[in-house]
């Protein structure tokens, strides 16, 4: 993968250049970065970590973003309070994350952490060995948050060969790394990790006006079938 970037470093960089010239930059999704979602039961407590579909780029409120609409999930299929949380911020990689995010998401222990990276890390054609290794002390980082018997969810990483805004031969190239990266996510286990490969999200409607994010209907399929997964 890294030999094929290497020889199409010239062209690589020149349409990068150019998709970040004409992409427009949107903001984080406005509103409060924790919640409570009403339901029965024991409450449900949820943690979110991650880049910046986690923070709610391509939406306008927390509400409709993922952190948000997968409360909203797991309150529907559980038919429980759910409280969560959100630590997260546009950039982010799998490394960054640990001394800038995990700190946020201090509180009760959660019974459900849901982990959203893999995009930066895809951008700087990160190693599977490296991002595997960055998870992995992410994941032990998360551990003391995370209450007993609760589960971790490792968000897959969308296949950005079908990202609307990338000219090839960038496309080809990116998604093929984010594919690599996302096998290899697939691939680690550890207990209370669960896997949740992203759905299709390439339909007329579901990016954002950037062509980069997810818009409001994206992040309800996506929180959906997240909370799926964590809900077992």
């Amino acid at each position: 993968m890294r030999v094929a970037a290497l020889a199409l470093a010239p062209v690589l960089l020149v349409q990068g250049t150019g998709v970040r010239r004409r992409t427009p930059v949107l903001p984080e999704a406005a509103g409060p970065r924790s919640g409570v979602v009403p339901g029965g039961g024991p409450p449900l407590v949820a943690a979110v970590l991650g880049e910046s579909p986690a923070a709610g780029v391509g939406v306008a409120t927390q509400d409709e973003a993922l952190a948000g609409r997968f409360a909203a999930a797991l309150a529907a299929r559980s038919g429980r309070e759910v409280r969560w949380r959100l630590s997260a911020r546009t950039g982010t990689t799998a490394a960054q994350a640990t001394p800038r995010l995990v700190p946020g998401l201090a509180g009760p222990p959660a019974d459900v952490v849901l982990v959203v990276l893999g995009v930066n890390d895809t951008l700087r054609l990160r190693s599977r060995a490296a991002w595997l290794g960055d998870v992995g002390a992410l994941l032990d980082a998360l551990r003391p948050l995370t209450a007993p018997g609760g589960v971790t969810v490792l968000a897959g990483l969308p296949d950005m060969g079908r990202f609307p805004t990338l000219p090839q031969p960038l496309r080809g190239v990116l998604g093929r790394q984010a594919r690599d990266l996302d096998a290899a996510l697939a691939r680690l286990t550890r207990p209370g990790v669960r896997n949740a490969p992203a759905p299709p999200l390439d339909r007329p409607g579901l990016f954002a006006e950037d062509g980069f994010h997810p818009g409001a209907v994206a992040c309800r399929i996506w929180a959906d079938v997240l909370a799926r997964v964590a809900l077992g």
